[in-house]
Formats: structure tokens, C-alpha cells, sequence
């Protein structure tokens, strides 16, 4: 097996798959340090499942987050458009646009979507608008595995039943968020992605996501995702000196807080050929989501992703990112938490 670099045409969408859970989707961070505003829209097509995967999450000045979570309908994978979210590539890894219009609940409690079902019902609903305008300013980071022959390799089982196509790209964003009557212009930094494959969130037993962006000349976005056998898949790249350095090993620990054990401070290390790199981040905000599916057995399987909005410090820089922790929930705790 090796890794085919993303091309061109990978910008675009896929053939759809015979697998039922085939999910293409595209996913788009930024945050503006000078506004205090931000946050994240994702689409994830699953055409033979019916729907989209529509998530959009916006970070505001005053702690409040605005969230969105629904599964349009949709009949094939021909484009990223569903539910009011549009994303258009306008120059393959050089420019895209991000958008959204439609609704938004407010939670001045972000925790409470630990019970999406009370916290729609308890908290106000507006109207949010987002117009994000995305160039890239790295290299990608990625790709997709293929066999000797060059043939993109097949089944579940590769990558971990979790995307088997993947790339990554730091950027800047600038445009407007909208929710309510407010409306920030946003100029800042971030990181988008693109995948595509069969896709279960319940395929790793955890992971930790972070990504972090220190101007637009150095950012690094750290994986790594532990299987049920113990075993544990490291990845990541360096953004600097306008080149991607590939990360040769990465330790993440957090601090966490409460009876959920949500995670407030992280600490990570990574290394690559030309240096070792000691990262720490606070969670400035957070906010839990949720993903159910029954299993083979009948028994339904819980998955928490839980995304904080995080302060990054390293090599006495401090940068924003993401901090995404995914966890599967057994006995009402994330397994990750004991590690």
C-alpha cells in the first residue's frame, strides 16, 4: 500500500460507492483572534444512507454558541448542497467558498447539547448567515491509500473504517458570520479537510484532532487515533517556512473537568525531522455533540465529539485551532478519559 497525493480532481466530488455508509464530506475551520469569532461548517454526504450530515457551529464574542445539526435529503453525490450549506471550489487547493443560511438554536450553556433533544427545546432559535471566502496556504497533508497497480484500495477496513480518502490544508478565511442581528467580518485562519470513503464514527475507540494556526506562515494539526486493540495510528504535519514537515510521533494528555470529563487543557508533543515541537492548549469553549447507531448486534452505539474552540501556545507563539475529541461511550464514560 502507498499514499496517492491528492490531485486536482480530488477536489471534486467522488464516484459514489456500492458501501452503504460511503460518506464524502468537507469540513471548514477558522477563527478571527482580533473579533473573538468563529467556528466550523461541515457537510458529509451520504448518498446511499439518503442524507447529509449538515453541522454548523459559530463560537460568538460573548461565549454563546450557535449550532445546527441536521440530515437533509439527498439522492446522489453530485455536489456539497444540501439544507442551506454550499461549499464551491473556485480553484483546486488555491480557493473556496463556504456558506450557510438557515437556522441556528443559541446556547449560552454550550454543554446542554450533551441532550441535543432538551437543549433544542430550552434555548431560542434565530436565523444565521455565513459567507466565508477560503485560500489555501499551505501544501496539502494526505491522500489516499492505493494498491501496487495504483487502484484505490476497497472495504471497511482500510483507514479504519473512517474515510479512506483524506487530505488537509491550513488557510485564511475571510468574509461575514450573521446570527440574529449581529454580524462580525471575519479575517483569520484556519484548517479545512476532504474525505471520502465508508465512514462509521463508532470505527475508533478515540481520537484527538487538534489543529492550530499561528499566522499564515505557521500552523500543525496533530491526529491520533487509538483502535479498540490498544494500537494507536500517530499522524500530523508542520506548516512552516511555507512547506509541510511530516510529524514522526505525537503524545497528546489532557486535564479534564467534571463528571463528563470534558477535556480544558491539552498538552501535546510531536516531532518531526527537524524538530520537536511542546504545545499547550486551553479550551476557551466547548461544545459536546453526539452520534447514535445501532450495531450488528442490535445494540445501540453512542459516540461523543466533543469540539472546543482552543488558545494554542508553542515556541512562545499563541494560535487558535480546534481541539475535536471523539470518544466512544461506554458505561456513561469516553473511554479516552482513562488513558
Amino acid at each position: 500500500m502507498r499514499i496517492r497525493p491528492p490531485e486536482h480532481q480530488d477536489e471534486y466530488m467522488h464516484a459514489l460507492e456500492d458501501a452503504s455508509n460511503f460518506n464524502e464530506s468537507m469540513y471548514f475551520n477558522v477563527y478571527d483572534a482580533e473579533q473573538r469569532c468563529g467556528g466550523f461548517l461541515r457537510l458529509g454526504n451520504r448518498a446511499n444512507e439518503g442524507y447529509a450530515e449538515l453541522t454548523t457551529c459559530l463560537y460568538l464574542p460573548d461565549g454563546r454558541v450557535a449550532f445546527w445539526f441536521g440530515r437533509p435529503e439527498i439522492a446522489d453525490n453530485d455536489a456539497f448542497d444540501a439544507g442551506g450549506m454550499r461549499f464551491e471550489v473556485v480553484e483546486p487547493f488555491a480557493a473556496l467558498e463556504a456558506s450557510y443560511a438557515g437556522k441556528v438554536v443559541l446556547l449560552e450553556d454550550p454543554l446542554q447539547m450533551a441532550d441535543p433533544r432538551t437543549a433544542f427545546k430550552a434555548n431560542p432559535w434565530t436565523d444565521a448567515e455565513v459567507r466565508l471566502s477560503y485560500r489555501g496556504l499551505s501544501p496539502l497533508f494526505g491522500g489516499e491509500p492505493v494498491g501496487d497497480d495504483g487502484k484505490p484500495l476497497s472495504g471497511d477496513d482500510v483507514m479504519g473504517g473512517f474515510a479512506r480518502g483524506h487530505y488537509e490544508q491550513h488557510v485564511a478565511a475571510t468574509g461575514t458570520i450573521t446570527v440574529g442581528g449581529e454580524s462580525w467580518q471575519i479575517d483569520g485562519f484556519g484548517l479545512r479537510d476532504h474525505s471520502w470513503g465508508p465512514r462509521f464514527w463508532q470505527a475508533p475507540w478515540f481520537y484527538r484532532w487538534l489543529t492550530m494556526n499561528f499566522g499564515d506562515e505557521f500552523g500543525i494539526v496533530l491526529s491520533y487515533v487509538a483502535s479498540r486493540d490498544g494500537s494507536a495510528r500517530k499522524t500530523g504535519a508542520v506548516f512552516t517556512d511555507g512547506r509541510y514537515d511530516m510529524v514522526l510521533d505525537v503524545s497528546v494528555a489532557s486535564d479534564w473537568d467534571g463528571d463528563d470529563k470534558y477535556h480544558r487543557r491539552v498538552h501535546a508533543r510531536c516531532r518531526t525531522s527537524r524538530g520537536e515541537y511542546e504545545i499547550t492548549g486551553k479550551v476557551l469553549n466547548l461544545i459536546p455533540l453526539r452520534n447514535r447507531r445501532t450495531g450488528p448486534d442490535g445494540n445501540e452505539l453512542t459516540t461523543r465529539i466533543s469540539e472546543g474552540l482552543t488558545e494554542w501556545s508553542c515556541d512562545g507563539r499563541t494560535g487558535y485551532g480546534l481541539s475535536e475529541y471523539l470518544d466512544q461511550i461506554v458505561d456513561g464514560a469516553p473511554v479516552g478519559a482513562a488513558v
